[in-house]
């Protein structure tokens, strides 16, 4: 096989692999510390505990967010979830046992618990997993058995600081809202000083978006601060649907802060919590479909980002807003949060202001845009896949044809790449000869290859080239079909690939074979192997069948890319296929082109050398 082959196999191994070390690179990295077992303080599970007797509860107090400075570290903290009568008239009996409400929406449907006015449970309605709806709120399984987990915690304090555990009173001023309220000491229980916490929700009918408004009221005037640090607000432990593992690559979480109209990726490891200290607009937790965002109302608070380890989780994504400790003896804080699709449709309405809060120029999308260099062109291609998706709505469909068009965009590239490997085979005899006669002086031959290029009018790299330029197009189309939300739940045929974002099955085996991971027997990698088997058979030339270490480049390559996309999405795997498929049918045609064009090529006939005659000896 002639080096020009040689060297593009090569050069498209090491683009291939350079792919992945590129991502790997980018991906989130820990920090080298040993993953802490311990369950963290602030995904401690919520207790039954009751509380005494305290008086009824007026509406939350008109303050408004003030920058407080540090106080002493001998400040007191709060009792845990103790209170005491605060006001005057009669006393009445708080919980004293946990209570649950629901609220439901088009869109949500969200189960809340009294045990510290937490979320227990977020169910996206409109998305499915295995048939029942998204839990955005992941629960643990300890041995087996799944258990709950508790978001929007309180702890008053910072990240150390344990959740509140009391029971809370409940009131529901809307179907769409739900406030729970109750008062703590300051010291002993029952001898410091009091004040009321308060956790407001409303939700929107049509909208992934809802408001949290966390009140502190100090019936006796004090600040409010405990280790500098009025309260941690924490969202987790992790954001679902459910996964097996985060490889980073088909399954990830990306942590993200949006600062000065700009998106910037946060390193988070397994060690200590990673705290971000800029004005940021908007802090976001997003996986590889599904985000959860919080904009608060201020630039006051401290951000916390945590993947420590907790048990029961394969992996932990929190996130943590830090209340600043307060002067005043009152706070009333708002944040946004949204919890829901990583799609246009439903992150772009608060980009341009067309949504119940009115608010505009987020720029949400950016979590769910790529970053990089390749990024427009994904755009491009996911512009032109909904284009196909609107004349044949079947993403399957739509996705042939996208493979289909990159083939014919690029074809003229394909054709000049193979003119030059015939070009590049007419002069290797001459290439050949030079090499036996220079074999003892590489400069020299160097010298004389030049010499014959530039005679033969011919570019080595222009044979690489297009291959070169294909790669970008490959690797966004890659990316395209590895994380285009509208791909999630998309059927292409029934029965048999009922969802393109996953890998498709036609047999599960009940159990994980070792060191390969697989737990079902899948089609599709058996046909990309297939096509690509039959490619190489299709274009092979007699001198790669007489080449023993081409033969086996030639099947090795496939049965590595066999094992690499055994698990990965299958609308992944049938654009492979179909990029096989396409390339056969598009060297077939420049087979057919070229021996065309050889056998109409004038045949240069040998140039016959006349020897001068011998002179006669002695003239």
């Amino acid at each position: 096989m002639e080096k020009r082959t040689i060297l593009a196999l090569v050069l498209s191994g090491l683009v291939v692999f350079g792919f992945y070390l590129i991502q790997y690179a980018l991906t989130p990295k820990t920090d080298g510390e040993a993953p802490n077992t311990e369950q963290t303080a602030q995904g401690s599970p919520v207790s039954e505990s009751s509380a005494v007797p305290v008086s009824p509860v007026s509406g939350p107090p008109e303050t408004v967010n003030e920058a407080p400075p540090e106080l002493s570290a001998g400040e007191e903290g709060v009792s845990g979830g103790a209170s005491v009568p605060a006001g005057a008239g009669q006393p009445r009996e708080a919980p004293e046992r946990e209570e649950r409400l629901t609220i439901e929406t088009a869109l949500v449907r969200v189960v809340f618990t009294n045990a510290g006015g937490d979320i227990v449970s977020y169910r996206l309605k409109e998305h499915d997993e295995k048939g029942d709806p998204v839990e955005m709120v992941l629960p643990p399984s300890l041995d087996g058995v799944t258990g709950e987990s508790h978001a929007f915690t309180i702890a008053f304090g910072g990240l150390d600081a344990r959740p509140v555990q009391s029971y809370f009173r409940t009131a529901r001023p809307s179907p769409y809202a739900v406030e729970f309220s109750q008062d703590f000491s300051l010291g002993a229980p029952g001898k410091g000083e009091t004040f009321t916490l308060t956790k407001s929700y409303e939700f929107k009918p049509d909208e992934y978006m809802f408001t949290l408004t966390v009140s502190l009221d100090s019936a006796s005037n004090l600040p409010l601060s405990f280790n500098n640090a009025a309260y941690t607000l924490s969202l987790g432990p992790q954001i679902g649907p459910k996964f097996e593992k985060l490889d980073q690559r088909y399954e990830y979480r990306h942590y993200y802060t949006f600062v000065n109209g700009k998106r910037r990726q946060e390193k988070v490891g397994e060690g200590n919590p990673t705290v971000v200290d800029s004005r940021f607009t908007w802090a976001a937790v997003a996986g590889k479909y599904f985000a959860a965002i919080v904009v608060p109302d201020t630039t006051l608070y401290q951000l916390a980002f945590s993947a420590r380890p907790e048990p029961g989780l394969p992996a932990v994504s929190r996130l943590s807003m830090i209340r600043p400790g307060l002067t005043a003896p009152r706070a009333k804080d708002l944040y946004h949060f949204y919890l829901g699709p990583k799609n246009q449709e439903s992150l772009g309405i608060y980009d341009t202001g067309v949504n119940s809060y009115k608010l505009k120029d987020l720029q949400f999308s950016k979590v769910a845009s790529t970053s990089g260099i390749l990024s427009p062109l994904e755009n491009l291609l996911k512009w032109l896949l909904q284009i196909f998706y609107g004349f044949v709505p079947n993403y399957g469909v739509a996705i042939i044809l996208l493979t289909l068009l990159v083939k014919l965009v690029l074809f003229p590239l394909t054709k000049k790449s193979s003119e030059m490997s015939v070009k590049m085979q007419a002069i290797a005899p001459k290439i050949k000869e030079l090499q036996e006669k220079y074999r003892d002086n590489p400069a020299k031959l160097n010298q004389e290859m030049g010499l014959l290029y530039k005679k033969e009018g011919h570019n080595p790299m222009m044979g690489c080239l297009p291959l070169l330029i294909q790669m970008p197009i490959l690797f966004a189309m890659y990316n395209l079909f590895n994380t285009h939300f509208d791909l999630r739940g998309a059927m292409f045929l029934p029965g048999w690939i009922p969802d393109l974002s996953l890998p498709e099955s036609i047999l599960d085996f009940g159990f994980t074979v070792p060191l390969l991971g697989w737990n079902s027997l899948r089609l599709l990698p058996f046909i990309y192997l297939g096509s690509q088997l039959l490619y190489g058979a299709a274009t092979r030339t007699p001198d790669q069948e007489g080449n023993p270490s081409m033969k086996m480049m030639l099947y090795a390559m496939p049965i590595v890319f066999f094992f690499i996309l055994y698990n990965v999405p299958s609308g992944l795997v049938v654009f492979w296929i179909m990029s096989n498929v396409f390339t056969l049918v598009q060297q077939i045609i420049l087979n057919k082109y070229l021996a065309q064009k050889r056998a109409k090529a004038p045949v240069e006939e040998p140039k016959t050398v006349i020897a001068p005659p011998r002179r006669r000896k002695g003239r």
